[in-house]
């Protein structure tokens, strides 16, 4: 399990333990943190789980694939650095203290 910080765009904070296996996407859904709409259900399919990763989380996740940097050309306002796609980084104590904070919007 992996204790992880999801910021909304308004800046509060929700700190949430989310079970090892689910993706981080999976961890906001069900615990119903605005902000991280999901529509594909994490399928890669969209970019309506788009998170900026804190800066000293950046070198510590695994590397993007090439799905989720073509999904992430259609996400509101990309960072080339910290962008992510929450269906896409699956959690495992490794993860334990990440931070994500949810963009203005997600198209």
């Amino acid at each position: 399990m992996a204790k992880i910080t999801y910021i909304e765009f308004n800046g509060k904070e929700h700190v949430l333990e989310v079970p090892n296996g689910l993706t981080v996407m999976e961890g906001a859904r069900d615990n119903g943190v605005p902000g991280i709409e999901a529509d594909c259900g994490g399928a890669c399919a969209c970019s309506t789980c788009h998170v900026y990763v804190h800066p000293e989380w950046v070198e510590k996740l695994p590397p993007r694939e090439p799905m989720e940097e073509d999904m992430l050309d259609f996400a509101y306002e990309p960072d080339p650095v910290r962008s992510r796609l929450t269906c896409q980084l699956r959690v495992t104590d490794a993860l334990d203290g990440l931070v994500v904070q949810m963009p203005e919007k997600q198209i």
